[in-house]
């Protein structure tokens, strides 16, 4: 029988990766670099099972006493030790979820099976199911938000060595193999080592362009179509006995993928409209890159005689049609797969896909003059190839043959086009309303647009947008910044021709303060002909998606929409764009600016009054949920995250953000990205089923208590990060976040104004990332300690009510479910030596003590409440997984503040201080690593 592995299993593989390591660190140094690993290793892991200053002291002197390049390879020693264990632990995982599959009995929550099982369970027919399935959309969003401090090489071996474990997991594997197996792994873990994980330049947005392809072709064009397979196989075992004869349920295309790399221009003047003509391009050679090994790769695979089948009569015209028409393509064999009907198809859909090829290459590479008219002129066309090709195996009874590699290709096909991700445009606000000055003023006859109030302005856009071919537009007299934020509208309209009509996901409007600001994106997208009115009436190509970030645009966002939605103009451009509006909500800033409670239930309110606007005007709604990698910036477990949204927001579609490490920990193997997939797909099915089945009401006690918790924590919040004297200083001595600043890990500057040390300058990833590696992280939690105690007043009745909506309301429960992991990951103890790196001791340590006692006072109420004994006691593997990694993080904390403190000595030489640079920079991406989500 087929076990399910234990954790004794994980443990094991831990060790041996470990002693692998320790091999190769061995010969350094004569011994002293693994010599002071080990040291420090055991000493922390004493020092947690009980605390002795003597030996405190001994582990810091210990430090103290290193070089810089033995300290330099400590730090390696112990960043590249968490990249192993965080490639077991995914290893364990895959092993133990692939077993429950094999013992055949209930699934995990959250798999297929389990979910459309517990729709059975609930009465869900097959016809409900349809419904749900054709209303879905599953699209994750890539970012390149500066948290993903992995270079793609390190990846890419990182990978080699996870396929490698895997082997080492198969049953069948005998000794000598195993063996040989743990010596490549050595060879790997050794290659791992030799190679230099942080950057020698600060990347450019081209850079990060490739970054994110990576996971494409490493995992997810392989990932997505097995993900729609067991979604395929799931319906077939639930809802398959009760089908009737020719019935089926059908699984349209769920899964979309957007991305902002080389789209976000929000504060990176590095994103310019050349740098998004490249992200296209690049995006579409990746992807045909893929269709034509898959296409060489079938014509393995179909070799199907016409002699023993007879293909369908569409294929046979197809094929006839194709042979006149690239009579060329075979040049002095005529006869080439003469009898293989398939292959000689599939010869002919390559040769087209490589002419694909040759013109974006010649784009990319500046070349022109070249034509490619025999390329496929759209995925359209190439999908169209592929499903004949599949209709005609099924006429003549081959349907595995259809049903597999070739239904695939289909599924991606149907997923990436010949875009492969639909790349969002941002721009901040007010560049939109500079540039709509500057051009009206050329026109004469208009009033000062700057002088006009929100009506005016709404009235006035309104009235132009129906009207811009009479528009006459000079560029020379535009100021730098309005040429460039119209021409990367000129720019969405010559790539939707040249790439895909869907090239292109949202138009993101970031600080959004008013209607007119959507407007002013819809009037600069009809002057480049995306949108406007003609003889035909209206037409628009461009949704646009307006971001509410802080507490206050959050609580705006009723009159905002309001406006915008009941504008004449407006609604007739988004009646010719599917009725679709599409409202994006930002975690980051608004819980930067408030603290996490005021952010989380100012957000769960404004989905509520958007979703309830939209279907009061027959409009659908999809929520774009600007979610971070960690806690403080809206992140957790995705299938959670989606059940938690407010009954009835959740229609069929969400979008959201993937950022910084969490694309690496989620999509870098495609083992762990189907999971994650199908985790999504799942918790949007569960959220979405309003659509069919009358919704539930949110509780009225429950919403008032919210109302409450969140005023006084947003208080307390704001009374120390508004108005404590000190509190920018403390955070800019007591963390790293100026030299995150020098770490080559983004091209995106920390800051929104530079020279600007304020709190609104702070980017909200920075902002998260500095608290996380000195170990506070109460960005996640700072203020719901209060918020509880206050509104609880030692009241049991109180109390009762509290751990009842933890009970039963999935809003509250993830809120302090993911309140725990970042209570969990903080250490008070750790971030009171980062404490001492304050210049004024006396009012660190003030600050210092609010956040100690708030922290204390956090964790005491949220255990009360979740009626638990310790932090993350209802979720033991991942409590398991953090702690196991405690005793490696606790070395490098306190390597990082000795080297803070040297590297700002300013009575030291500046060579001196360079001297411990770099393992400074080396400890930050160390700490990320073994914390994980941190951005």
């Amino acid at each position: 029988m087929f076990r399910t592995p234990s954790d004794t299993q994980l443990r094991a593989r831990v060790k041996l990766l470990g002693n692998l390591l320790g091999n190769v660190l061995r010969p350094l140094e004569d011994g002293r670099v693994l010599e002071a690993v080990e040291a420090l290793r055991k000493g922390y892991i004493r020092l947690h099972k009980e605390d002795s200053p003597t030996s405190r002291r001994r582990l810091e002197k210990l430090i103290k006493s290193l070089d810089a390049e033995t300290l330099t390879h400590v730090v390696r020693a112990f960043s590249i030790y968490f990249s192993l264990v965080n490639l077991a632990e995914e290893s364990f995982q895959h092993q133990t979820r692939r077993a429950q599959v094999r013992l055949g009995g209930p699934l995990w929550n959250g798999s297929f099976d389990a979910t459309l099982r517990g729709f059975r369970a609930q009465g869900i027919s097959a016809a409900e199911l349809q419904t749900l399935l054709d209303q879905a959309a599953y699209i994750p969003v890539f970012t390149a938000h500066p948290t993903e401090s992995k270079r793609r090489t390190v990846m890419e071996h990182l990978r080699r060595i996870f396929l490698t474990t895997e082997q080492l997991d198969d049953t069948r594997t005998g000794k000598d193999r195993r063996l040989e197996l743990v010596s490549q792994l050595e060879g790997q873990i050794q290659i791992l080592w030799k190679t230099d994980e942080v950057r020698s330049n600060k990347p450019q947005v081209r850079d990060e362009i490739k970054n994110g392809l990576f996971y494409f072709r490493e995992s997810l064009f392989k990932a997505v179509p097995e993900t729609y397979r067991y979604l395929e196989k799931a319906i077939d075992r639930v809802y398959g006995p009760e089908l009737t004869a020719g019935q089926r349920i059908r699984v349209p295309n769920i899964l979309r993928f957007g991305s902002w790399i080389g789209g976000d221009r929000d504060g990176n003047p590095f994103v310019t409209p050349d740098t998004t003509v490249l992200a296209l391009r690049l995006q579409k050679r990746e992807v045909l890159r893929y269709y034509l090994s898959e296409v060489v790769n079938l014509s393995h695979v179909l070799t199907h005689s016409k002699r023993l089948c007879t293909i369908s009569a569409p294929m046979a015209a197809s094929l006839a049609q194709d042979e006149q028409r690239f009579a060329a393509v075979f040049g002095d064999y005529p006869q080439h797969f003469g009898q293989e009907p398939y292959r000689r198809k599939l010869y002919l859909m390559r040769y087209r896909l490589q002419h694909n090829l040759n013109a974006v290459d010649a784009l990319i590479e500046g070349r022109s003059g070249t034509p490619f008219v025999d390329s496929y002129p759209s995925e359209q066309e190439f999908l169209a190839d592929l499903t004949l090709m599949r209709d005609s195996l099924i006429s003549h009874g081959d349907h595995t043959a259809a049903h597999g590699e070739l239904q695939d290709l289909i599924r991606n096909t149907e997923t990436f086009g010949f875009y492969l991700v639909h790349l969002d445009i941002r721009q901040e606000s007010t560049r939109h309303t500079e540039a709509v000055a500057e051009l009206l003023a050329q026109q004469p006859g208009l009033p000062d647009y700057s002088s006009l109030s929100e009506v005016q302005r709404l009235e006035l856009l309104g009235d132009l947008i129906g009207r811009t071919q009479n528009f006459s537009i000079s560029r020379e007299p535009l100021s730098e910044t309005s040429r460039e934020t119209f021409e990367v509208f000129e720019v969405m309209a010559r790539m939707r021709h040249e790439i895909s009509p869907q090239a292109f996901g949202s138009y993101v409007i970031s600080m959004t303060h008013a209607a007119s600001h959507v407007m002013e994106v819809m009037f600069l997208a009809s002057l480049a002909g995306l949108a406007g009115h003609n003889n035909n009436g209206w037409f628009c190509h461009i949704g646009i998606s307006p971001l509410f970030e802080t507490i206050v645009d959050l609580e705006h966002i009723q009159p905002v929409m309001t406006a915008l939605l009941d504008n004449p103009a407006y609604a007739a451009l988004l009646g010719c764009y599917g009725n679709l509006q599409e409202v994006m909500i930002g975690y980051s800033d608004s819980a930067k600016d408030g603290g996490i409670l005021a952010s989380a239930w100012s957000l769960y309110e404004a989905q509520t009054q958007i979703t309830a606007l939209a279907r009061a005007r027959g409009i659908e709604c999809r929520l774009f949920h600007g979610r971070g990698g960690t806690v403080g910036r809206g992140g957790g477990p995705t299938h959670e995250a989606i059940l938690s949204q407010p009954e009835g927001t959740v229609r069929g579609q969400i979008k959201f953000t993937e950022q910084g490490e969490v694309l690496s920990f989620k999509y870098s193997n495609a083992e762990t990205a189907v999971y994650e997939l199908s985790m999504g797909m799942t918790g949007l099915l569960k959220a979405s089923t309003s659509l069919i089945r009358e919704q539930k009401q949110n509780r009225a006690d429950f919403l008032g208590v919210m109302d409450k918790l969140a005023e006084d924590g947003e208080t307390t919040f704001r009374g120390l990060t508004d108005r404590t004297p000190g509190f920018i200083d403390y955070f800019y001595e007591v963390t790293p976040l100026t030299e995150i600043g020098l770490l080559n890990i983004g091209s995106r500057p920390s800051h929104r104004k530079k020279g600007d040390r304020s709190k609104a300058s702070v980017r909200a990833i920075a902002w998260v990332f500095g608290w996380a590696q000195s170990r506070h992280t109460l960005p996640a939690w700072f203020g719901i300690g209060t918020a509880l105690q206050v509104w609880r007043s030692n009241d049991p009745q109180r109390l009762a009510t509290l751990q009842r909506m933890y009970r039963e309301w999935p809003f509250f429960r993830a809120l302090l479910g993911n309140t725990q992991m970042a209570l969990f990951k903080a250490d008070m103890g750790i971030a009171a030596r980062y404490a001492e790196l304050a210049e004024n001791t006396e009012t660190a340590d003030a600050i210092y003590q609010t956040i100690s006692d708030e922290y204390h006072r956090t964790v005491t109420e949220v255990l009360s409440i979740a009626d638990a004994t310790s932090l993350m006691q209802e979720t033991p593997q991942l409590a398991l997984s953090l702690a196991r990694r405690n005793p490696y993080l606790d070395p490098l904390n306190h390597i990082q503040v000795l080297l803070l403190q040297r590297c700002r000595d300013e009575s030291l030489p500046q060579v001196e201080r360079d001297r411990w640079l770099s393992s400074l920079l080396r400890s930050i991406n160390a700490i990320a690593g073994g914390l994980r989500n941190t951005g």
